[in-house]
């Protein structure tokens, strides 16, 4: 089944139209849809990273927090999650999480990227279970790593690069 996204405008207002995520039609200049990225960390202060499947079309194998595309009729909390349930296999209490931050990617790497990115954290006490996400096919491994290890991961070239913001608005 086609996965569907709601189409937004720059000041986060649906456009009452949707997009098929891979259809023909592309989101056009001012034309966005929603992304979320969770960042999960427990008490002891580390964060619960994953690791992409060999078979990602991109970034394969390297290190990431949970994410996706918000789908048509969800809000952005409930797309976060319903990504975590997918990926790794947790059910968060929405009450233990709060965006940290939204912004609006228009190009990413000199590509048209046109999506409203919220950053969520979430505090989170137990382990991932990869036997109970939805979609077992996205994430190989999890890890509870501190922020410095989540770094030499970095600087290895082994998390994805575009989650630089990590050190300076998350874990900082």
């Amino acid at each position: 089944m086609a996965e569907l996204w709601d189409i937004y405008n720059e000041n986060r207002e649906k456009t009452g139209e949707t997009i098929e995520r891979g259809g023909k039609r592309t989101l056009k200049d001012g034309e966005f849809h929603l992304v979320v990225h969770v960042w999960i960390k427990n008490s002891e202060g580390k964060y619960l990273i994953s690791q992409r499947s060999a078979s990602r079309p991109t970034f394969p194998l390297e290190w990431e927090c949970v994410g996706g595309s918000v789908t048509a009729g969800e809000d952005s909390l409930t797309g976060a999650l319903r990504e975590t349930l997918e990926e790794v296999g947790i059910t968060l209490d929405p009450e233990k999480g709060s965006v940290v931050f939204t912004k609006i990617r228009r190009v990413i790497g000199g590509k048209p990227f046109r999506d409203i990115l919220d950053v969520w954290l979430f505090e989170y006490d137990g382990d991932a279970d990869l036997t109970k996400a939805t979609t077992p096919d996205e994430v190989s491994d999890v890890r509870w790593m501190s922020k410095d290890e989540i770094k030499a991961l970095y600087n290895e070239g082994k998390f994805v690069r575009n989650l630089v913001y990590f050190f300076s608005d998350i874990a900082n």
